[in-house]
């Protein structure tokens, strides 16, 4: 993967100021034959075709606080043709040396990296083939850092799903790259796509 294709911006930054760093997814008509053959029944069973049924009431609710290494299930979406449920369990939140964005230059000025480590698990078998999750770091506070950015680094690869992410039990292991100011502190990170998580995200507190 190239590790130059970073932009960051700081929250309130105008667009060219980006990579710096500022203030502030069937029933048919019955047979004919008194009993379906078993071939049919296997042909519409739920089983067959991979995926399980997931309510809302197996999702994590909105607004939910849990801790790093604990698991959160939550509807998921990509693009507009892939809809299913995943599961996430942030493994770790680390602030990384600031070395690690040397190769920006003063492009990455006043920014240290934050890793935040996760698996990722499909949990109803749609196809999720190459969609990708987004976790943001967050303060001590619960508040964003001042600092977005996206990218990775060698020591922190952004993965997508494979092209067998698509049974249940699926998963793959990502690392997000979120950053803060020089000298500020990671307090978790949270997960805020989809309806209902967009205004009360999840957080995984360090």
């Amino acid at each position: 993967m190239k590790f130059d294709r970073i932009a960051l911006s700081a929250a309130g930054c105008a667009a060219a100021l980006l990579l710096s760093a500022c203030g502030g997814e069937k029933g048919g008509s019955p047979a004919p034959a008194p009993t379906p053959t078993p071939t049919s029944a296997a042909a519409s069973s739920p089983a067959t075709s991979g995926t399980v049924p997931v309510s809302n009431a197996d999702a994590t609710a909105p607004g939910s606080e849990l801790k790093v290494g604990d698991r959160a299930v939550v509807p998921f979406k990509y693009g507009n043709d892939k809809a299913g449920t995943i599961a996430i369990t942030v493994k770790s939140i680390e602030l990384g040396p600031k070395d690690d964005l040397a190769a920006y230059g003063d492009k990455a000025k006043g920014m240290t990296p934050v890793y935040i480590r996760m698996t990722v698990e499909n949990v109803g078998g749609t196809d999720l083939t190459y969609s990708t999750v987004r976790l943001r770091a967050v303060g001590p506070d619960g508040k964003g850092t001042g600092v977005i950015i996206t990218g990775e680094t060698p020591k922190c690869q952004s993965e997508t799903a494979k092209k067998d992410f698509k049974t249940v039990g699926a998963t793959y292991e990502t690392c997000e790259l979120q950053a803060v100011r020089d000298g500020g502190e990671v307090g978790g990170a949270t997960y805020g796509d989809g309806d209902g998580y967009k205004d009360d995200p999840i957080i995984w507190k360090k």
